[in-house]
């Protein structure tokens, strides 16, 4: 058993993975590992992480995410 969650982001017209990849530069500058598919994102976080680490990767993707207009 593990952990996993994911999204899509809409993609951006002629520019299909790119506003993923954008995405995944952004949330690495700020210390959080994500994968991503063209524009699907995971995040597959230890069983042993805590409430507050849970918090802190959610805040950091939905600021990014936001910013990846």
């Amino acid at each position: 058993l593990g952990l996993v969650a994911g999204g899509e982001l809409a993609p951006r017209d002629g520019a299909p993975g790119a506003r993923a990849f954008e995405a995944f530069t952004e949330c690495f500058r700020r210390g959080l590992l994500v994968r991503v598919t063209g524009d699907a994102i995971a995040l597959s976080p230890p069983l042993v992480c805590e409430r507050a680490h849970v918090d802190r990767m959610f805040e950091v993707l939905s600021d990014v995410i936001r910013s990846t207009n």
